[in-house]
């Protein structure tokens, strides 16, 4: 025996954060910056989507889309964000649940929702710690982000994660529900923050 200790699993995150990602990435830049993104990313395989994945890969390619197109990487991020929530709207959320809380005043289906995302935060945050500040209005922060771990920048950079709460909240919430990241883990603060909100 050499004395080493078992290897550590990797942290997961949903398959979501590479596969709505990368048909986003091919209309706006055709296979040939899919495939530069990925090499760059270290992915050789596409997930299936059947099952949860390893966070890192996920992150690298972010991080190189971020890195490789800094101007077009923000709203594709955004794109790929809203796409992430309607897969979550058609295939995670029960239609009966939908319904209900469509029907709900907003100051009632909120904490409803904001407590669903809370309990399948492992989805989208990885081994990040995720905390459900608020529930009205709702807020989130994500402490250590896999998705900008390491990254620096003056400016928030969870397009993504901003993008999917969006799109569940106005969906399923009020039509305009929106989502602001007011801090950021690139951009030094304890964590990325992100705070829904909408016109009363």
């Amino acid at each position: 025996m050499d004395g080493a200790g078992p290897v550590a699993a990797p942290a997961l995150i949903g398959p979501n954060a590479i596969l709505q990602l990368l048909p986003v990435i091919e209309r706006a830049g055709g296979r040939a910056l899919r495939a530069r993104l990925l090499a760059a990313a270290g992915i050789a395989e596409v997930p299936s989507g059947a099952e949860m994945i390893d966070e890192a890969p996920a992150a690298r390619l972010h991080q190189a889309l971020r890195r490789e197109v800094p101007d077009l990487a923000p709203a594709l991020a955004a794109e790929a964000g809203r796409r992430t929530g309607d897969y979550i709207l058609a295939n995670r959320i029960p239609p009966g649940a939908r319904a209900v809380l469509r029907l709900l005043p907003a100051r009632f289906g909120a904490p409803i929702l904001a407590r669903a995302v809370a309990r399948h935060a492992w989805t989208f945050a990885g081994s990040g710690g995720f905390r459900l500040v608020s529930t009205t209005p709702p807020v989130f922060e994500i402490a250590d982000n896999p998705v900008v771990r390491g990254e620096v920048s003056d400016t928030p950079l969870c397009h993504w994660h901003a993008a999917v709460f969006a799109r569940l909240f106005a969906a399923l919430v009020h039509r305009d529900a929106t989502c602001r990241e007011t801090a950021c883990c690139a951009r030094g603060d304890p964590a990325c923050r992100f705070e829904v909100s909408w016109r009363a």
